[in-house]
């Protein structure tokens, strides 16, 4: 355990989220979704190293994560793109090309959702092009799944039992 306490300690991570628990971690997966800077892995893997059950961790974590996701697909799909690029300040030829690959791979493009920088806009562009919400919304959770299930895999092998 002190090996994972040492790769967390410079993220900074706060007492809060730990004694919140699961709650904790589901805000954290939340607003890592979002255009927030944050980091949930930080936080899943924090309450791993504390012993927190991995399924449940999996779970909540894979659920905020894609609610998360879903609230950048939905600004997306109901802000107009002139406004969203006006408040966003996002650059229109960069919007309009991720509105290209997402007309383009449609909802399967979802399950790149997970990926830290282009993750968030790929939501957003899914959410223009009005991407199907159900298949959309399910390999969201998929793709962002997969990463958790990965990330405790490689946690549960580097832990001791």
């Amino acid at each position: 355990m002190p090996k994972v306490a040492a790769y967390l300690a410079p993220m900074e991570l706060g007492p809060a989220w730990m004694e919140w628990g699961l709650l904790g971690l589901f805000l954290a997966s939340f607003l890592a979704a979002t255009i927030l800077p944050f980091s949930s892995e930080a936080v899943l893997l924090g309450m791993v190293a504390l012993g927190g059950e991995p399924l449940s961790l999996f779970l909540v974590a894979t659920l905020g994560n894609t609610l998360g996701g879903l609230a950048n697909y939905g600004i997306g799909r109901w802000m107009p793109l002139v406004r969203l690029v006006e408040r966003s300040r996002i650059d229109p030829v960069k919007a309009e090309r991720w509105s290209g690959v997402a007309r383009r791979h449609g909802p399967w493009a979802a399950l790149l959702c997970w990926l830290p920088v282009i993750g968030d806009p790929i939501a957003l562009a899914l959410g223009l092009v009005r991407s199907s919400f159900i298949p959309t919304a399910l390999l969201m959770m998929v793709g962002k799944g997969a990463r958790y299930a990965v990330l405790l895999w490689v946690a549960a092998s580097v832990l001791p039992a």
